[in-house]
């Protein structure tokens, strides 16, 4: 998907949603495990049909997948097979080395399981980060600043020149790419730093994961991230998979999602 028909979808559905499937086994809803053969992919299609007409992204967390092994990346691939073709897809998998490693994982999550876009750590530098741009249509999702604590013991050290080290990760690799492929992880939790960051990168989507669960706010976010755009994929996981943990799980997710949806309206022109 190309950054023109993302932003279409943002203006048909009036919002810039991201539903994270962070699917975990422990979580769901009991009678899912008793009933179904595959309870994670019975609840995540749940997920889906509940959600699609309020989302413009879907963003499965690798690790909830891949942890079960073989079986947990079939359940992954259908997951995929069953998102709308024209729903923006994300691989959470913050994948990040050089070289021939760099473009496997790539091949991985853009040609086997043909997922638009994936999350990759730039800390490596720019040859763990270009073989994921040299593919058409496809993003590269640099986490630029996360909305972890632990944000705090690297991210906002200050290097000689006196800026954070953020702020060198998103001055140095804007130059890897474009707005028209690579997006930054911006977390919530930091949006008195978006000001900040719009101006270094004005142009390119954030990813803003933090809303809902972890406190952050949407309208201080759209407050200093929006552009012409609208440059932001709000992701909210736990707030909308787990609104309910009943049989009408997936009925309080689409309750949830409409919620937000219907204020992110209110933001888009």
């Amino acid at each position: 998907m190309n950054k023109q028909q993302l932003v279409a979808q943002i203006k048909k559905k009036k919002s810039f949603l991201c539903v994270g499937l962070d699917t975990d086994i422990n979580k769901i809803p009991a009678f899912l495990t008793e009933k179904f053969e595959n309870p994670i992919l019975e609840f995540n299609k749940r997920i889906i049909d509940a959600t699609k007409d309020y989302c413009v992204a879907y963003k499965p967390n690798i690790a909830f997948y891949e942890c079960m092994g073989p079986s947990g990346w079939e359940t992954l691939k259908a997951t995929l097979e069953y998102i709308p073709k024209d729903i923006f897809t994300i691989a959470d998998a913050k994948r990040g080395d050089i070289g021939n490693t760099a473009n496997m994982y790539a091949k991985t999550f853009y040609e086997t399981y043909n997922f638009d876009s994936v999350t990759v750590a730039p800390y490596m530098g720019s040859d763990s980060v270009l073989p994921f741009l040299e593919f058409k249509d496809k993003w590269t999702i640099l986490l630029a600043l996360t909305s972890n604590d632990g944000a705090l013991d690297f991210q906002f050290e200050n290097l000689k020149d006196g800026q954070p080290l953020y702020k060198k990760v998103l001055r140095t690799s804007k130059e890897w790419g474009s707005d028209e492929n690579m997006m930054y992880v911006v977390g919530a939790t930091k949006s008195e730093s978006l000001k900040e960051i719009r101006e270094i990168i004005p142009n390119h989507f954030l990813l803003v994961p933090g809303v809902g669960a972890q406190g952050g706010s949407l309208a201080e976010v759209c407050k200093f991230g929006l552009n012409d755009d609208i440059g932001l994929l709000i992701n909210s996981s736990r707030g909308i998979i787990y609104a309910s943990q009943g049989e009408g799980y997936a009925a309080a997710a689409g309750l949830a999602a409409k919620a937000i949806q219907i204020e992110m309206a209110g933001f888009i022109q």
